[in-house]
């Protein structure tokens, strides 16, 4: 089964795929946005797919074969900030006048994936009760568990703080040295409960789940997501040829800020053309079909 990916028709609308033409999809995840691209550039378009959990690529069903077997898709395991590595290995041609290849489009994703939450057992919900881990890729050391085990006060508060903006970081962080104290803080719902305890009672009755901004800075922490995002960014720029365009899906304030000023920054250069003057959100529609969408904010450039 394919995974439904949120704002497709937004991304084939601002990615505009062409019969023949080629795109990397550098958040393959359940390969949803990709099929969509390779129905649109039918009979010879090709779609690169990169994604950094192999176990997800070893799950894939049966629908992607025909596309494999004739050259259409490319998989590669990989993370996406070694970008212009995983094409020089990929059978697309460099253009030698400006270094760029032949991609029409590129798309990025930056949401956390429906298997990674249900099926992975390695605690990015905080739902269920399974080990602190949260790596998207199993080849990493660091995990979640070490960093609210080891990591100090102070830190743990900073991450909280910068890369959740949890008003409570303070308090959570301070409550996490304390319970750690007492015994190590293995699972997910260990830590739950010490959020639990940690926030004022008035304050856990919001739109959103009380640990939602916790697990959202280890995560981001242990993935090294923001980093990754900024290593991306001008790589995919350079790889696109002219009139080439670029998509990217983000779900908190931190990606987006990111990527609006990249953006602005190159427009002010003649790099790139904007086409979303605000970033486009999911419709209510939508939201009402995959709650998980509501946060989605996509915005769109081309390549001059």
């Amino acid at each position: 089964m394919i995974h439904t990916p949120v704002l497709t028709n937004e991304v084939i609308n601002y990615l505009n795929p062409k019969p023949n033409e080629n795109f990397i999809d550098c958040t393959f995840s359940g390969g949803g946005h990709a099929i969509s691209l390779l129905n649109k550039t039918e009979p010879n378009g090709r779609v690169l797919g990169i994604e950094i959990d192999k176990e997800i690529l070893e799950g894939l069903g049966a629908e992607f074969d025909k596309f494999k077997s004739v050259g259409r898709l490319i998989l590669i395991n990989g993370n996406f900030k070694n970008l212009k590595d995983i094409i020089g290995i990929s059978p697309f041609s460099k253009n030698e006048t400006d270094e760029s290849y032949d991609i029409s489009g590129i798309l990025l994703d930056s949401g956390l994936s429906s298997w990674h939450l249900e099926k992975s057992k390695r605690g990015f919900s905080f739902q269920k009760n399974e080990v602190l881990d949260m790596r998207y890729d199993s080849k990493e050391s660091l995990t979640a568990k070490e960093i609210v085990n080891k990591w100090p006060e102070s830190e743990i508060e900073r991450i909280l703080r910068e890369y959740g903006e949890e008003r409570h970081s303070r308090s959570i962080a301070r409550a996490i040295i304390k319970e750690r104290k007492r015994k190590p803080i293995i699972t997910t719902f260990n830590l739950v409960d010490i959020i639990h305890r940690a926030v004022p009672w008035v304050h856990g009755k919001g739109k959103i789940h009380i640990a939602t901004r916790t697990f959202q800075a280890l995560r981001i922490i242990v993935n090294q997501e923001l980093e990754n995002l900024k290593e991306v960014l001008p790589q995919s720029i350079e790889i696109l040829k002219p009139g080439g365009r670029l998509v990217i899906i983000s779900f908190h304030s931190l990606e987006d800020r990111i990527i609006k000023f990249f953006f602005k920054r190159e427009a002010q250069n003649n790099r790139i053309k904007i086409l979303t003057e605000k970033p486009v959100r999911p419709t209510r529609e939508e939201i009402m079909i995959n709650p998980r969408a509501r946060s989605a904010k996509l915005r769109a450039a081309i390549k001059i």
